[in-house]
């Protein structure tokens, strides 16, 4: 596994063979982050990776400049992998947390900015992410899921939705959670 490019670019890490999570491919991360950067500004997005896999995806986000990044991994193995990769780093922006995705997104008080989610394929509560993450408060108003998954599923239908991209065998759904609105009762000043 290798970081595509920021701070770390070039740097490789080798995932054990062992490992049932499957790495986004280079040239899908490429893509992907090609799609995110005209969507933010890294150096302003607190992220949050949930089904950290390999932690790929948190490496890119610290190596493009995000100020804060958390990684979700409920696999002992993988949580302590990516783990011993942070702390290889001495980046202090990253947080990696052993625990289930799910339920870090019901409990979570804090809003991220970009919440981006690599479940496997065949969770069987995937259908059910978009809504899970956009009403709960682990993403700000105005902030933006992303979902990596296979191409059964079709989001688009969802009413923030904003668009659709594969790459081979991989497709990610992006989602834009709106900004809050007033109450009738409530005023501005």
């Amino acid at each position: 596994m290798r970081v595509i490019t920021g701070k770390y670019k070039g740097r490789r890490f080798e995932v054990p063979r062992t490992f049932k999570a499957r790495p986004t491919t280079d040239f899908a991360k490429e893509n992907l982050f090609n799609v995110l950067r005209s969507y933010l500004d890294f150096e302003e997005t607190a992220a949050l990776d949930l089904f950290g896999g390999t932690g790929s995806i948190t490496l890119e986000l610290l190596s493009r400049g995000c100020p804060k990044v958390v990684v979700v991994e409920q696999d002992r193995k993988h949580y302590s992998f990516i783990h011993s990769t942070l702390r290889s780093l001495q980046d202090t922006a990253s947080v990696a947390l052993c625990g289930d995705a799910l339920r870090f997104v019901a409990k979570c008080k804090e809003g991220f900015d970009l919440v981006f989610a690599d479940p496997p394929y065949a969770l069987s509560e995937l259908a059910e992410l978009p809504e899970r993450v956009l009403s709960g408060r682990v993403l700000r108003p105005g902030g933006l899921f992303v979902l990596e998954h296979g191409k059964n599923h079709d989001f688009s239908q969802h009413p923030c939705f904003l668009e659709h991209r594969a790459y081979g065998s991989v497709n990610f759904s992006f989602f834009r959670k709106p900004e809050e609105t007033l109450n009738e009762n409530e005023t501005t000043i």
